[in-house]
């Protein structure tokens, strides 16, 4: 039996889907970003890269959580 994905990470499968780019694609162009706070992120991705409010905040939160090593 496979592991479900919880929280941020199980809207991957779904984002990877949609958008054609793999989950560590968004997450480089993340860390890449000069932004930093949250919602910065979260609105860049969605007007720059056309991604839904839900998509972009999971890979935020993913993504600053790894960062942060929460």
């Amino acid at each position: 039996m496979t592991a479900v994905a919880k929280g941020p990470a199980g809207y991957f499968p779904s984002i990877e889907k949609k958008y054609g780019r793999p989950i560590t694609e968004w997450k480089d162009l993340i860390r890449s970003s000069p932004l930093t706070k949250h919602m910065e992120l979260v609105s860049w991705l969605k007007t720059e890269h056309g991604l839904g409010h839900g998509h972009a905040n999971a890979l935020v939160a993913h993504t600053l959580a790894e960062n942060t090593g929460k």
